[in-house]
């Protein structure tokens, strides 16, 4: 961008044309499919956001309310298309903040803004979050291409130009938990990897038999982290966590379901694991009473769930104030993955970063960039923006018609 416009846009406003989401569903070939407790995962569903300027940028977005093929979203596509949508036209894509609250405390946001607290709605949470969540990732989007810079600038900058990667996975049995993992670790020189537990395999000492093969297999010197999805009882939880404490984990991920935060604080008091949550949170206050409580070690907000990045980096200076860390859920779709890079890049409480290695077409089919992890680190994107180019055939292919 010639600095002369660059400079004209700092003062000017950028007015939101048109606002389309569509749910794409990517199919996932059946020799990569894995079952877990959300059931077999045949698509990569997410509901992806467009948004577009009165001269011409586009951004970028994502919003998820289900895992995977989980779940509809049909719901979320219809808010963003009907009810956000047309709320947002005519806006300055600058003005994010604004939007995000304008948003969230709806009929009342004027006054929530001149009152200097938030007013909400009574539905603010869970959709409303993630179409909140869809819209504040392509603003961020829109501002960095139109400044011609990339996001985590505008966010204060970044601590550094590749941040450390663990992978993401490992669904096998005890029997072959040890192959899947080190398979891992040779494709992409990974240092850390994570398993699912839990209601998955039933008892808490079937999960514990198979983090015990997963440990024998690779090692003391790579860290082996667990996430049981929130499908366990707070005694089973404190019985898994005896189990497998001479395991040396890096990190026991969900353990209870999200709601029960005393009953997580209970968990997290009962062993030495440290406990990462968070993928099931909406907004900085529920961040606020997992810090208030000593629930949580390590917080996870997803991008496009938790209310976006402008949600995801005040949650991570929560984590900073409580002398918390912050490792953002990534298991999504492009927009919420770079989104992810970004946060990591500009939180000082971030310290890895989440790469799937379960099939990802959302990712890796979605945007034209390769997307690859070398040595264990991940390099931050450097394009204006977010820092990728949607595929618009694959999005076209992959759209569903509602």
């Amino acid at each position: 961008m010639p600095c002369g416009l660059r400079a004209a846009r700092l003062g000017g406003e950028m007015r939101i044309k048109t606002v389309q989401a569509w749910w794409v569903r990517i199919p996932i070939e059946a020799n990569r499919q894995h079952q877990s407790d959300f059931g077999r995962l045949t698509t990569f569903d997410a509901a992806i956001l467009r948004i577009e300027t009165d001269d011409g940028i586009v951004g970028w977005g994502e919003g998820k309310n289900a895992a995977g093929s989980a779940g509809s979203y049909g719901t979320l596509v219809h808010m963003l298309n009907y009810e956000v949508g047309p709320r947002l036209v005519g806006r300055d894509a600058a003005d994010i903040s604004a939007v995000w609250e304008m948003l969230y405390n709806g009929v009342r946001h004027e006054r929530a803004a001149m009152s200097g607290h938030a007013m909400p709605e009574l539905s603010r949470r869970g959709l409303s979050i993630a179409a909140i969540s869809a819209v504040d990732i392509a603003l961020w989007d829109i501002l960095g291409k139109s400044l011609g810079v990339p996001v985590w600038k505008l966010l204060g900058g970044r601590k550094a130009d590749r941040l450390p990667a663990y992978a993401s996975g490992g669904w096998e049995s005890a029997e072959k938990i040890g192959g899947q993992l080190q398979s891992y670790l040779a494709s992409g020189g990974f240092k850390a990897v994570k398993m699912r537990v839990g209601a998955m395999d039933g008892a808490p000492y079937v999960s514990a038999a198979r983090v015990r093969a997963a440990r024998k297999a690779l090692g003391p010197s790579v860290d082996i982290m667990v996430d049981a999805h929130g499908t366990y009882t707070v005694a089973d939880a404190k019985r898994f966590i005896q189990l497998v404490r001479d395991c040396d984990l890096a990190w026991f991920e969900e353990p209870v379901i999200a709601d029960d935060k005393a009953g997580m604080a209970e968990v997290r008091a009962a062993g030495n694991v440290p406990i990462a949550t968070g993928e099931s949170e909406a907004t900085r206050f529920a961040f606020r009473d997992l810090a208030v409580l000593r629930s949580a070690d390590i917080f996870q907000p997803d991008p496009a769930f938790c209310g976006g990045i402008t949600e995801a980096m005040r949650i991570g200076a929560i984590a900073s104030a409580f002398n918390l860390r912050l490792a953002p859920h990534l298991w999504a779709g492009a927009p919420c993955f770079f989104s992810g890079l970004h946060i990591c890049a500009a939180s000082p409480a971030s310290f890895v970063v989440e790469y799937s290695v379960g099939a990802n077409p959302m990712i890796h089919d979605l945007v034209e960039e390769t997307v690859a992890v070398k040595d264990g680190m991940l390099e931050i994107p450097d394009k204006p923006g977010l820092g990728f180019t949607i595929n618009e055939r694959v999005l076209e292919t992959h759209a569903q018609r509602l």
